[in-house]
């Protein structure tokens, strides 16, 4: 993880992308604070359920993820940097009621100079990687899929 001090200095996006993704693959409970250090005071974050500014309410998201999944973790399987952005293909796998459930997603990074993260948008399918796995409502998914087809 980057310091203080180091995120005061122009980063170059390897440096902060690897330090986003080394976070990401050990986030807990613990080390979320870290958030602060790697994310910009205003920065966005987007995925299918939220669009929420702020270091404060993204923690407060990660915190009701730990409180609502068993052993949520995330697994960086390809990223690609560019300038002051990167792309991160990741697979994130949990429990939930007793259940091993994993969804496949990307998300776009947008760095700010000092290195820090300024927007966070994450791309998943909301209703074939959750929905379609809860029985009754995934089978009603299922069946529209079909018939769309």
């Amino acid at each position: 993880m980057p310091s203080e001090a180091s995120v005061a200095m122009n980063l170059p996006v390897t440096t902060s992308c690897s330090a986003i993704v080394a976070w990401y693959e050990q986030l807990s409970p613990q080390t979320l604070p870290q958030l602060h250090q790697l994310y910009a005071p205003d920065a966005w974050f987007q995925d299918p359920f939220n669009r929420i500014q702020g270091t404060a309410a993204i923690e407060a998201l990660f915190q009701r993820m730990f409180h609502t999944l068993q052993q949520p973790r995330f697994v960086i399987r390809e990223r690609i940097e560019q300038t002051d952005k990167a792309f991160l293909v990741w697979d994130f796998t949990f429990l939930w009621q007793g259940k091993a459930m994993s969804i496949h997603g990307g998300t776009l990074l947008h760095f700010a100079p000092d290195g820090r993260v300024t927007s966070h948008r994450d791309y998943w399918d909301a209703a074939g990687e959750l929905y379609e796995k809860i029985p009754l409502l995934g089978a009603l998914l299922r069946r529209i899929k079909r018939h769309m087809a």
